[in-house]
């Protein structure tokens, strides 16, 4: 029997993995339990990066992203500017087991959300509103966007259970204020989280077009099965985020990466504006770590 593990991204990660730890220590698959922990921060008002009370976009709309993947099977599914449903990864596990797609977006993700039986829901609170209005920035269109949880971020959730399969979630309101339409990482596969039993599991979180550029989770996972811990995968990713901004002419966004191997270990690095924190669950206890802080190489 596989020791369980679970990690989560940022302190309110620690939501989700308070939820699914102990789903898999009484032998709840991976993707079962990294499911309940998401749905527990989408559905925490008090979080409002994720789910119901998120920030709403430029025009006021919360719209919310995600996608879910087996390590098993390689079974996933996701949706995109998915409105007035609370629980956007119980819908893309939906679109996986019930469709032949992988992602749904907008209005077609909604109407599959409803006749699946989910219910509309108004996705604002008091707090949401009047955070919206008070942050508002001027422009009509955005500047490069700012990641971390003070602003707007993704909880990803990464699980291995007692049969060794690895499973992953990751949801989001996405960047607060942004152009209505906007996607980023968060519920595209291979970019905001990829997992596949054979080589690893990885998840993104941070401003979702900088993880896009690189194919984020994807390449962790297959720097993973290439032989690298998951320590150096997330590494690699970070310098290549690093990389990529020195070649455009600017600076490193706030961007951050977990990843979590076959046999249990454990990886996490970010860029140096992120700070990076995430929560851990195995071996019997939940704590919070910190990730490592790299850097842009001088020309």
């Amino acid at each position: 029997m596989t020791e369980p593990v679970v990690i989560a991204t940022w302190p309110f990660g620690k939501i989700a993995v308070e939820t699914a730890y102990p789903l898999l220590n009484q032998g709840t698959s991976a993707l079962d339990a990294a499911l309940a922990g998401a749905k527990a921060v989408e559905d925490d008002p008090r979080v409002d990066s994720v789910g119901f009370g998120g920030i709403a976009n430029s025009i006021g709309t919360v719209s919310l992203d995600a996608c879910v993947m087996d390590g098993r099977t390689l079974a996933c599914g996701a949706v995109a500017g998915l409105e007035n449903i609370r629980h956007p990864a119980d819908v893309a596990r939906k679109v996986m087991e019930k469709t032949p797609h992988v992602l749904l977006v907008g209005e077609g993700a909604r109407w599959f959300a409803l006749q699946s039986g989910f219910p509309l829901a108004s996705l604002h609170t008091p707090e949401s509103v009047a955070a919206w209005a008070r942050r508002q920035p001027k422009e009509a269109i955005p500047t490069v966007p700012r990641g971390g949880p003070d602003n707007h971020d993704t909880v990803t959730v990464l699980a291995l259970d007692q049969k060794g399969h690895l499973g992953g979630v990751c949801t989001t309101s996405g960047l607060a204020f942004k152009l209505p339409g906007r996607v980023g990482d968060s519920p595209l596969i291979g970019h905001g989280l990829y997992v596949d039993d054979t080589a690893g599991a990885a998840g993104a979180t941070g401003v979702g077009e900088e993880i896009i550029r690189i194919a984020g989770s994807f390449y962790i996972v297959e720097q993973m099965r290439a032989g690298k811990s998951p320590q150096e995968a997330c590494e690699l990713a970070v310098k290549r985020v690093n990389a990529t901004a020195v070649r455009r002419g600017v600076h490193p966004a706030s961007v951050a990466f977990l990843a979590l191997s076959p046999d249990g270990r454990f990886g996490a690095a970010c860029t140096i504006p992120a700070k990076f924190q995430f929560a851990l669950g195995r071996a019997g206890k939940i704590e919070m770590l910190t990730a490592k802080s790299i850097g842009p190489e001088a020309p």
